[in-house]
């Protein structure tokens, strides 16, 4: 039997998704399962458009999640969030629709997104979700992306 994964898209020529609708993320069996542990995407320069103006939208993404039984595949992952490219909507939309996608898709035992999204019109719109309560003993590091004084 081969228990090795086999993912759609690492070490394949793959373009980029239409949309994030058309975004296929791929998953693959946690090499930890039973383990509690946090892994982190730290996403610093996603792009989205503004629904409103069609003006380009920058953010600082911090993924986190505690795996179950499996892990998302980071190209897959890559590929999804670049795919919001030429996507129209609203910061909040943006981050909490990634959250809740990656949460229902990939079930882990937590997950926790924070969109840190620069200013436009003046006004940094930073935007949280979390599946849950985190479980009791999993380290949570501070997502480590300071109030706006020009992030960086």
């Amino acid at each position: 039997m081969n228990d090795k994964p086999n993912p759609k898209y690492l070490g394949q020529n793959s373009s980029m998704p239409a949309s994030p609708e058309e975004a296929e993320l791929d998953y693959v069996p946690n090499p930890r399962p039973g383990t509690l542990y946090l892994a982190r995407f730290a996403v610093p320069e996603f792009t989205s458009l503004c629904p409103v103006t069609g003006q380009p939208d920058f953010a600082h993404l911090v993924i986190d999640y505690c795996p179950g039984e499996t892990i998302v595949e980071s190209k897959s992952l890559k590929l999804f969030l670049g795919s919001f490219r030429n996507h129209s909507a609203f910061h909040e939309d943006c981050t909490v629709g990634i959250g809740e996608r990656l949460f229902r898709e990939m079930k882990p035992v937590w997950l926790r997104i924070g969109g840190y999204w620069y200013p436009r019109g003046g006004i940094p719109i930073d935007v949280f979700w979390q599946s849950g309560t985190p479980p009791e003993g999993l380290w949570l590091p501070d997502q480590g992306v300071a109030s706006y004084r020009g992030r960086g």
